[in-house]
């Protein structure tokens, strides 16, 4: 394990050593077409991205991962629509390396099986910001892709985040110990916000996978509304939640998320669960979502 300034220099170096054999060979860096952007950039930057489709869920199919690859990029999960990737049935399909980012899923979730090297982040699981995780196998193939440091580890430069790491740990002792009961709670009340925006939102679509998911995330894309509008009478009304893509940083362009999965691509919110919310608090925002959807359709004479 290896420490670095953030999850996403974790991935960078993750994917990019793992690539470094095939891509003197001229191989390309294969990704899923929904992993985040700091993989969709390390990729353009480092050789010839070669995208794996996905299916209308979010999820790649093994029989798609191209058996001649320098490296395959496949994420334990969405961060954006929360469907977990079949990493493990993946490697069983190519002899390249997989890389995994596991930002959205360490400490949430186990790991899967199957990866050669992954990359994780502390504030995504409720730790300090400034703390990532870099995990490379033994016996992976691995080189550093970027000038060298002379320090005793070379997977990463510079000095850790001394003060932060104990933190980041503490904070993943406690989330992992705790995760079986927080993740029923919240798989079942995102069951319910899934259920009850379905059937009381007209002209609404709900995404990723019902089941087979991160427990705490959902997202849904109205037609005809704005994403940042519902955003924002929303959180007028003392809800918050997100709009834009979890996927490709702060940016509120359409995410290329649901452009992959043939979704609505506009009007596209995503909520993510507190590890205390409740029932009430689930009920308190699918009751007011249908009014605040009127109304901002009623705007533009819909």
């Amino acid at each position: 394990m290896t420490f670095t300034a953030t999850g996403t220099e974790a991935v960078h170096r993750g994917l990019l050593g793992s690539a470094y054999r095939g891509l003197r060979d001229g191989l390309p860096i294969a990704h899923t077409a929904v992993e985040h952007s700091a993989v969709l950039h390390a990729a353009r930057w480092g050789g010839t991205p070669l995208p794996i489709p996905v299916d209308i869920l979010g999820r790649l199919v093994p029989d798609d991962v191209p058996s001649a690859a320098a490296v395959v990029a496949v994420q334990s999960a969405n961060h954006e629509v929360g469907t977990l990737q079949p990493v493990a049935s993946v490697s069983e399909q190519t002899p390249a390396p997989i890389f995994m980012d596991a930002c959205a899923s360490m400490g949430r979730l186990p790991l899967p099986d199957g990866w050669a090297a992954a990359a994780g982040s502390a504030h995504k699981w409720g730790g300090p910001a400034g703390v990532g995780v870099l995990l490379v196998r033994k016996g992976a193939r691995w080189r550093n892709p970027f000038p060298a440091d002379d320090r005793v580890d070379e997977r990463t430069a510079g000095f850790e985040n001394v003060p932060a790491i104990p933190a980041a740990a503490a904070s993943l002792r406690a989330v992992v110990a705790e995760r079986d009961d927080v993740n029923a709670r919240q798989h079942a009340l995102i069951d319910v916000v899934r259920a009850r925006v379905a059937a009381e939102v007209p002209d609404v679509e709900v995404v990723g996978d019902p089941a087979d998911r991160l427990p705490h995330l959902v997202t849904f894309s109205c037609l005809y509304v704005d994403g940042e509008a519902l955003v924002h009478e929303l959180d007028r009304r003392g809800l918050g939640i997100a709009s834009g893509s979890a996927c490709t940083s702060s940016t509120l362009a359409p995410s290329h998320v649901p452009e992959a999965m043939g979704v609505l691509t506009h009007g596209n919110v995503r909520l993510a669960l507190q590890r205390d919310a409740t029932r009430a608090d689930v009920d308190a925002f699918c009751d007011v979502l249908p009014e605040v959807v009127r109304s901002i359709r009623a705007r533009v004479g819909l």
